[in-house]
């Protein structure tokens, strides 16, 4: 596998973006971003097409964080339900930031035909009732997306079609998206990053920044060999912020998510699992997640974890959620396991702001980024060139602060995800 990134299945199958250099000695740019995810990434690029003088530094690798890392699902919306939006900041608002995330959509296919990303873009996202009581939701959900929005794309699912799509008799029914869908998350990246540098982007990996001070009223990002002037500062470390900047740190929460990849199934096996290729996600409160990758393996997403190092054997964790729904792959061999650390904010929306003027941020996409965040560089990219409207339009999303600060909002977390988790059992 390429040097400096974790042993995952997406690692084995990338499609390679040619090391960057760390930075050695002193830089001068119009714009510095911290951070080489889709957020990071979609930035420069925009912002590079826009004639902007934009340097990305990124502590480990391209994609090395959660962007590299997901389950691949490309989804609609945002990651909380209109009705919820509606509720939490009115119906022409919660419109708009729907609008907007059909736009990140659009934005996804438009950069893969673009720049001819290879990364296996399927469509189909089937939403499974974990319990019978859930299902209701999920109709509700559909029905309301077709109803108010006017989105053709969704439908329910009843009980005996979920089982003729899938291989398992777990789940009550649901409802399919047929424009959203998966794909190679790491490959999305890389082929964004390789069109980043071809646009006149300098990207540093292994560049970790370790101080941002200033200096004559600029930005100054301090790196262990080197340090980067920059007139404005954009943030893009999601779940790796870490302390790098505590004004913005109570906002998100990072957490743990795992995934494993089967050994390939075979053709017909596979079928038998997911018929139409589809994504899937259950609806439990820490859910299970599974697509099958291109060459037939069963890619299975389950279990969380809040503390910062990962479990022992991430293998054995996720494979016992995956035996419940596929008894029948107990004698699979599981070739990857893997975790990754993403962010959530309290209301699961996206956390967008500006400090100081001129530093902006975006952070805790919550499980839903892999489209997302590549609308968020769009705005970014908008906003330092001189057009901020979209950019405070999200900005004035709530994602109020996590209660208890530094020292408390851990176990604050992980007493309410243990209830929920209890209830799944339930």
């Amino acid at each position: 596998m390429p040097a400096g990134y974790p042993q995952t299945y997406y690692v084995a199958t990338g499609k390679g973006f040619h090391p960057a250099t760390p930075l050695e000695g002193k830089q001068r740019c119009d714009v510095c971003v911290i951070g080489g995810g889709y957020t990071g990434v979609a930035t420069a690029l925009h912002l590079a097409e826009r004639g902007v003088d934009t340097v990305l530094l990124e502590s480990q690798r391209i994609g090395w964080g959660a962007s590299g890392r997901n389950g691949g699902q490309f989804c609609s919306g945002q990651r909380i339900e209109p009705t919820v939006m509606t509720s939490l900041m009115g119906a022409t608002r919660a419109r708009a930031l729907w609008d907007m995330a059909e736009e990140a959509k659009a934005l996804v296919r438009g950069r893969i035909g673009r720049h001819a990303i290879d990364c296996d873009l399927k469509p189909g996202l089937i939403a499974a009732a974990f319990k019978a009581s859930h299902l209701q939701e999920i109709l509700d959900y559909a029905e309301g997306l077709r109803e108010d929005y006017g989105y053709a794309h969704i439908r329910p699912v009843s009980r005996e079609e979920m089982r003729e799509m899938l291989g398992t008799d777990i789940y009550h029914g649901g409802c399919i998206d047929t424009d959203a869908g998966h794909l190679h998350p790491l490959n999305y990246l890389l082929g964004l990053a390789r069109a980043a540098r071809d646009a006149g982007v300098t990207i540093h990996e292994a560049t970790p920044a370790v101080a941002l001070t200033r200096d004559g009223g600029r930005h100054l990002v301090r790196t262990p060999a080197g340090a980067v002037k920059a007139d404005t500062l954009v943030l893009a470390c999601n779940g790796y912020l870490g302390r790098l900047e505590p004004r913005i740190a109570g906002s998100i929460m990072p957490i743990n998510n795992f995934i494993i990849a089967t050994e390939p199934l075979g053709e017909e096996r596979a079928r038998s699992i997911i018929r139409n290729d589809a994504a899937v996600a259950d609806s439990k409160h820490v859910l299970d997640y599974y697509r099958l990758s291109a060459d037939g393996r069963l890619l299975f997403g389950g279990g969380e974890s809040y503390r910062a190092t990962f479990p022992k054997d991430i293998a054995g964790l996720v494979r016992r959620c995956m035996l419940p729904v596929f008894p029948q792959l107990a004698d699979v061999k599981i070739d990857y396991a893997w975790g990754g650390t993403l962010a959530i904010t309290r209301t699961r929306l996206p956390a967008y702001g500006r400090l100081d003027g001129d530093l902006y941020y975006a952070q805790g996409f919550s499980g839903q980024g892999v489209a997302l965040t590549t609308l968020a560089g769009k705005v970014i990219a908008e906003a330092i060139g001189g057009a901020p409207e979209r950019f405070e339009f999200l900005s004035e999303v709530p994602t109020p602060p996590f209660p208890g600060g530094p020292l408390l909002r851990w176990p604050t977390l992980v007493a309410g995800m243990a209830y929920h988790a209890l209830l799944d059992r339930l």
